[in-house]
């Protein structure tokens, strides 16, 4: 629920902006920074108004299982890989409190330090509890927070605000506090030790980066994601660089996540029965999850639409459904023509389709095999819920406009960046700069209300 900022909290916004300004001089000004390459490459700003930011992506679905980007945090900057989350709101990293059960070297984990704790007294903290309260026995108590995920992993830490290098598409460079998590103690990260080291979450509640963003007036509430099937893509934040000419579907208001209009299945362009799926769009899942009867009627369809095809049931250590052909595929190319399109088609919209054709559910493991990657959700623990995950996603750009409460999408090439990132990116994002840290301790983003439920308090003292 969105609450409106008291007038003193907009003055008070105000007078951290000037202090901001003073204390990071042309932090806002392009001229002041090397600007980014403008070369167009096949997408340009569609409304002229350059207030985005523009990340690469690395990762794929098979075999690394995660799309990542880069973010600069602290003064020197150091640079940490977030997994992209937009099935959660709190961004967290990895950190040395110390660290139980972290899979990051020493090294490679963040060091907090004491006054950028962000106390459980502050609207910032009743951010990452919202709709519940912070249970804290002082005011003046650290703000813990911890995240059960429902793969049975759990992330236990403290809530902290430091700054962010950011720069905008346009080349200006800034640095800006925003709030996260400083997570200490992990448990059951999965069969793999996770590539990042966190999450950046990217859902519809104001804990996320992005609605801290929003409340300084930055860049619009909007976020979208390009991942490209041969690995890597894009990542922006802001509407800078959404296409015209896409369909729009709305999402509900009243959910934490970004859950679709019911859904029925087509098979091969035709009607299966299957209707009223409730859908949500996650990028932090690999592959797409259906619950149990509507999992099982997908796969029925499948298995019997192959039954006259050269292909063979196979076990294969990558999934729990594998079939084997003649000879060992090399790509998902080589085996597409074996298996229909799957079709989501959303009531109460304008006809609005997904299209799953057999490269948005089906994989090729290293052993030749392909595999269906489209998986159980109710073993799971999604109960009924369906998630459309990154392996549907691929070759895509989608939108997530949390300003009109919508999701769109639409072919596109994920293999380029829209703009070209200049050469010394990374090393102009990772410089020393001025900083006033008693600014950032008591004037970073006060946003209010989130989608976050699923977390409760334990303390550990820094």
């Amino acid at each position: 629920m969105d609450v409106k900022k008291s007038k003193a909290t907009v003055a008070l916004m105000m007078m951290f902006m000037m202090l901001f300004l003073v204390n990071f001089p042309g932090c806002f000004s392009a001229a002041s920074q090397q600007p980014i390459n403008k070369k167009s490459t096949h997408l340009k700003p569609h409304n002229g108004f350059h207030s985005s930011f523009l990340f690469p992506v690395t990762g794929n679905v098979y075999p690394l299982g995660y799309y990542s980007i880069s973010l600069s945090i602290g003064n020197p900057p150091k640079v940490f890989e977030f997994d992209i989350d937009t099935g959660s709101d709190l961004t967290w990293v990895q950190c040395d409190a110390p660290c139980t059960g972290c899979t990051k070297p020493i090294d490679h984990l963040y060091k907090p330090q004491k006054h950028i704790l962000v106390s459980c007294e502050h609207p910032s903290c009743g951010v990452v509890h919202f709709p519940e309260s912070p249970h804290c026995e002082k005011p003046d108590d650290q703000c813990d927070f911890e995240i059960d995920y429902v793969d049975h992993g759990s992330v236990l830490g403290v809530v902290v605000a430091d700054v962010f290098s950011l720069r905008f598409m346009n080349g200006s460079l800034i640095h800006l506090p925003l709030t996260f998590g400083c997570a200490y103690d992990l448990k059951n990260p999965g069969p793999y030790d996770p590539p990042a080291a966190g999450v950046l979450g990217l859902g519809n509640g104001k804990a996320s980066i992005l609605s801290q963003l929003r409340s300084f007036d930055l860049t619009r509430n909007v976020l979208g994601h390009c991942l490209s099937g041969k690995g890597g893509g894009f990542l922006f934040l802001g509407d800078d660089l959404v296409p015209s000419g896409m369909s729009w579907m709305p999402v509900s208001a009243n959910s934490k996540h970004y859950l679709s209009s019911p859904a029925e299945v087509l098979f091969d362009g035709k009607p299966t029965g299957i209707k009223d799926l409730k859908v949500v769009f996650d990028s932090g899942s690999s592959y797409t999850y259906f619950g149990f009867q509507v999992y099982e009627g997908v796969l029925n369809l499948v298995r019997e639409s192959l039954t006259e095809k050269t292909l063979d049931t196979v076990q294969d250590k990558a999934l729990p459904i594998c079939w084997k052909g003649t000879k060992p595929f090399k790509s998902v190319h080589d085996v597409k023509n074996y298996f229909s399109t799957l079709t989501l088609k959303f009531k109460d919209t304008q006809n609005i389709q997904l299209e799953l054709q057999p490269e948005a559910y089906l994989i090729v493991t290293e052993d030749g095999n392909a595999c269906f990657g489209i998986l159980n959700g109710t073993e799971a623990g999604l109960g009924d819920l369906n998630v459309i995950g990154d392996i549907s996603l691929i070759g895509k750009m989608v939108v997530y406009d949390n300003e009109k409460q919508r999701i769109g999408w639409i072919s596109a090439d994920c293999n380029r960046l829209p703009n070209s990132l200049d050469s010394n990116y990374k090393e102009d994002i990772q410089r020393p700069y001025a900083a006033n840290f008693g600014i950032l301790e008591e004037n970073h983003p006060k946003t209010q209300g989130s989608s976050e439920t699923n977390v409760r308090v334990r303390n550990r003292e820094l």
